[in-house]
C-alpha cells in the first residue's frame, strides 16, 4: 500500500509524481483503452487540512474547471453542456453528444434540490439526515458506482464511454469533526486527482456546515492510481515531470466556508453560473451575499470573460477578491491570454528529475 499524508495538495501531488516517474520496481506498466501508464495499485493519500485543496505550481494551477466540476455536481445535473463549457473534451465521454452517463451528481443530488420549495429527497439528504439522528454511525456512504455501471451499452451497443471512477463517499463525525473517505476504482493522477480532491473537500465543507461540525481530514482511497505516458495528444508525463522540477510551493488554504446551512448561498451561486454561463460576464452577486460565495462568483466571471471578451476586464475583478489566494488563478488566467506559452515539452525535454525513489 503506497500511503501519504500531507497538509497541502501540491505535496500530495509532487510525491505521488516523484513515485510514478522513479522507475520503482512496485510501480506498473499497464495498458488500457485511454493509453498506455505507469500504476500504483492500492494508494492512500490524506489531506489533513482539507481547506488546502488547490494546487498553487506554475504547471498545475488550477481553480476554474474544478469549480466548474463541483457546481456540476451541486446542479444534479448529468448534462454535458454544463461541464464540457469548463472542461473542454468531456463530450469523448458522452455516448449520445447530451449527458454523461457516470455524472455524479445525478447519483448523489436531485435536481430539484436547486428549488427551495421543493422537499428534498436523495442520497445527500439521506446521509445527512443519518450523521444528525446518529453522530457515530458508519453508515453514510454514499454509492457511486454501481454494479450495472461495468455492463452499461452506450447507443450502438458498445460499453459505454463513461464509468464512474469514484465507488463510495463515507462521512463520519469523530470527535466533533467531520472526515471523509473515499474510494476510487481508477484515477488518473494528473488530470483527474486535483479535480477530484477539490470537488470532496468542498463537498466535505459543505456537509460538515450542514450537521454543525468543524471538518476534519480527508483520505483519498484508489485501486488504479496512474500516470499516462506522454503521446502526440498529451504530455503528462512530462508535465509530471515540469511540476516535480518545480519544487515546493506556498500555502495557502481556502478560507473556511460560513458557518450555517449553506444550501440557500449555494443555490444563489447556482443560478448565477447559469446566467454567466450563458454569456453574461457581468452578473452581479445578490446584495448581502457573504464574501466566500462572493468570490466564488467573481471566479465564475473571470472564467467567462475569457471565454466571451478574451479577457477584457478580469483585472478590474481581480481587485475585487476578498481571498488573496485566488489571485493566483486569476492572474494566471490573465497572462496566459496576453503571452503565448512556450511548448512545455520543449521547456523542460532536457531537465532531470531531482528526486528519486521513495518520497
Amino acid at each position: 500500500m503506497f500511503h501519504l499524508s500531507s497538509d497541502n495538495l501540491d505535496d500530495l501531488m509532487r510525491r505521488t509524481f516523484i513515485r510514478l516517474l522513479s522507475g520503482s520496481k512496485r510501480n506498473n506498466r499497464v495498458s488500457s483503452r485511454k493509453g498506455k501508464s505507469t500504476e500504483i495499485f492500492g494508494a492512500l493519500l490524506e489531506l489533513t487540512n482539507s481547506r488546502a485543496r488547490l494546487g498553487r505550481s506554475e504547471a498545475r494551477a488550477r481553480v476554474f474547471s474544478p469549480l466548474g466540476e463541483l457546481l456540476w455536481y451541486l446542479s444534479g445535473s448529468n448534462g454535458l453542456e454544463q461541464i464540457n463549457y469548463y472542461v473542454p473534451g468531456y463530450h469523448e465521454f458522452s455516448d449520445d453528444g447530451l449527458i454523461l452517463n457516470g455524472a455524479y451528481g445525478r447519483r448523489m443530488f436531485g435536481e430539484a434540490r436547486r428549488n427551495a420549495d421543493t422537499e428534498i429527497n436523495d442520497e445527500w439528504q439521506r446521509v445527512i439526515d443519518t450523521l444528525k439522528a446518529e453522530p457515530g454511525s458508519r453508515n453514510a456512504i454514499i454509492q457511486i458506482y454501481a454494479n450495472a455501471d461495468g455492463a452499461r451499452k452506450g447507443p450502438e451497443g458498445k460499453r459505454s464511454k463513461d464509468i464512474p471512477c469514484t465507488c463510495t463517499i463515507h462521512f463520519v463525525i469523530r470527535k466533533k469533526r467531520l472526515h471523509l473517505h473515499v474510494h476510487m476504482r481508477s484515477n488518473d493522477v494528473f488530470l483527474g486527482l486535483p479535480h477530484d480532491v477539490f470537488a470532496f473537500t468542498m463537498l466535505q465543507e459543505i456537509a460538515a456546515r450542514e450537521l454543525g461540525v468543524e471538518v476534519g481530514t480527508y483520505q483519498h482511497s484508489v485501486a488504479s492510481l496512474h500516470l499516462y505516458d506522454d503521446t502526440d495528444t498529451q504530455t503528462a508525463r512530462t508535465d509530471a515531470l515540469s511540476y516535480v522540477n518545480e519544487g515546493l510551493h506556498d500555502i495557502v488554504p481556502m478560507p473556511p466556508m460560513p458557518l450555517g446551512d449553506p444550501w440557500p448561498a449555494i443555490r444563489q451561486v447556482l443560478r448565477a453560473e447559469g446566467e454567466i454561463r450563458a454569456g453574461n460576464p457581468d452578473y452581479e452577486p445578490p446584495i448581502g451575499m457573504d464574501q466566500y460565495w462572493q468570490d466564488i462568483i467573481l471566479l465564475l466571471r473571470v472564467f467567462a470573460l475569457g471565454k466571451y471578451r478574451d479577457g477584457e476586464g478580469a483585472e478590474e475583478l481581480l481587485g475585487r477578491l476578498h481571498h488573496g489566494g485566488f489571485r493566483l488563478y486569476v492572474l494566471d488566467r490573465i497572462a496566459k491570454k496576453k503571452v503565448a506559452e512556450p511548448a512545455i515539452k520543449d521547456l523542460f525535454e532536457t531537465k532531470e528529475l531531482d528526486a528519486k525513489g521513495e518520497p
